[in-house]
C-alpha cells in the first residue's frame, strides 16, 4: 500500500474524531460534574465466615468478633524485654503496642455430623458484646441453626471458648453433646482453690457448664471425636488443652486452637511466655512441638486467634522460630 493511503486514512480518522468531539461537547458540558457527585459512606465491612472443602468434609470458620488491646508487652514476651517485643512487631510492619486478637469458632460438617469447635465469648466471655460474643448471630449468617449442631467440642475452658454454650441462661445448642478433655473439665470444675490468677476463668466455666455435665463426653489425646477427627495433646495453655487432627479422603489439617495467639509473636518466638498460659514453659514447648509437626508435614492450620479466616500454614523460619503463611489457594 502507498503512503498516500495511510495519510488519507489518518486524515479521515482525525477528522471524524474531531467532528465527534465537537458534536458531543455541548452535551457533555450540560451534564453535572461526576467528580462532584457525592456517594454516602457505607461503613466498615468485614467478612464473617469462610467455607472450604477438606476431602469429603465441609469446614467453616466463623467470626465471633475481635478485641483491640492497647498493650502487647508483657502479654507476650514477659521473659524477654519490651524493646525486643516491640522491635519484632515493627520489623513485621505492625504497631508496637496494639494487640488485635480474633475469635474464630469452626464448624465441621462430616456429612453425618455437624460439629462445632468452641462457642466464642457469648454473654460473659473475655471480650464483651458487641465487639465479640456474636457466634449465635453469625452462625445464622453462615447458614446454620443452633439446633442442627450435633457435637460441641471445647478445646479448653477459657471464657472466649465456652462463653457461648448458653444464651440467656439456656443451652444455645439444645441437641448437642459436648466433648472436652477430662483433665480440662476437672481442673475448672474443681471447687478447690485454683492457682493464683486463674479464679476469674473458673466462674464463667462453671456458669456455662452448670447442669450439663451428663451431656459431656470426656476424651484424652488420641481419642476420636468422630471418625476422622482425633484429639492431639497440646497441654500448657491450660492443663487439658487439646488440638485436633482432621482427615478426610487423604486430606489433612490441624485445628490448633490456642497454640498460637499472635501470627507474628507466637510463631517467630514460641519460647516467649504468653500471659494466658497456665504453665508458661509447657506452653512454649507445646508451641514448638505443634509448629514442628505442622511445618514438617505441611499441614494446613486453623488457628482460633489467627487473622480471619484463621487458615494458613506454618513454615520453619530459622533455629529460633517459624512463620505464619496465610492460605492463598491450596484449599
Amino acid at each position: 500500500m502507498s503512503n498516500n493511503f495511510f495519510n488519507k486514512e489518518l486524515n479521515r480518522r482525525t477528522l471524524l474524531t474531531a467532528s465527534t468531539s465537537l458534536l458531543a461537547a455541548p452535551l457533555i458540558s450540560s451534564l453535572p460534574s461526576l467528580a462532584n457527585a457525592a456517594a454516602p459512606f457505607l461503613g466498615v465491612s468485614k467478612p464473617t465466615f469462610y467455607r472450604f472443602e477438606l476431602g469429603a468434609f465441609e469446614i467453616t470458620t466463623i467470626s465471633d468478633g475481635e478485641a483491640l488491646i492497647e498493650k502487647v508487652y508483657p502479654i507476650f514476651g514477659a521473659n524477654a524485654s519490651e524493646k525486643q517485643v516491640e522491635t519484632l512487631l515493627t520489623d513485621n510492619l505492625m504497631p508496637a503496642r496494639l494487640f488485635n486478637p480474633t475469635f474464630l469458632p469452626t464448624v465441621v460438617n462430616t456429612g453425618k455430623e455437624l460439629i462445632l469447635f468452641d462457642t466464642g465469648n457469648g454473654e460473659n466471655g473475655f471480650a464483651p458484646r458487641p465487639i465479640a460474643g456474636n457466634l449465635a448471630k453469625q452462625l445464622a449468617v453462615a447458614g446454620f441453626k443452633p439446633e442442627q449442631i450435633d457435637i460441641v467440642v471445647i478445646t479448653h475452658g477459657h471464657s472466649d471458648h465456652i462463653g457461648g454454650i448458653k444464651e440467656k441462661g439456656k443451652e444455645a445448642f439444645p441437641n448437642a453433646q459436648y466433648v472436652i478433655s477430662d483433665i480440662e473439665f476437672n481442673f475448672w470444675d474443681n471447687d478447690d482453690k485454683l492457682p493464683k490468677g486463674l479464679e476469674p476463668f473458673a466462674k464463667p466455666f462453671k456458669t456455662n457448664t452448670s447442669g450439663l455435665k451428663e451431656k459431656f463426653k470426656f476424651i484424652k489425646p488420641g481419642d476420636e471425636v468422630v471418625s476422622g477427627i482425633e484429639a492431639v495433646k497440646a497441654y500448657g495453655h491450660t492443663p487439658g488443652h487439646l488440638a485436633f487432627h482432621i482427615e478426610s479422603k487423604g486430606k489433612e489439617m490441624l485445628l490448633m486452637a490456642d497454640c498460637a495467639h499472635h501470627h507474628v509473636l507466637s510463631l517467630a518466638r514460641p519460647d516467649w511466655h504468653m500471659v494466658f498460659d497456665a504453665d508458661k514453659e509447657q506452653g512454649a514447648q507445646t508451641r514448638k512441638t505443634i509448629f514442628d509437626m505442622a511445618a514438617k508435614d505441611k499441614l494446613p492450620i486453623i488457628g482460633f486467634h489467627m487473622p480471619f479466616p484463621g487458615i494458613g500454614f506454618i513454615e520453619k523460619r530459622d533455629a529460633m522460630g517459624y512463620r505464619w503463611v496465610p492460605n492463598s489457594y491450596p484449599l
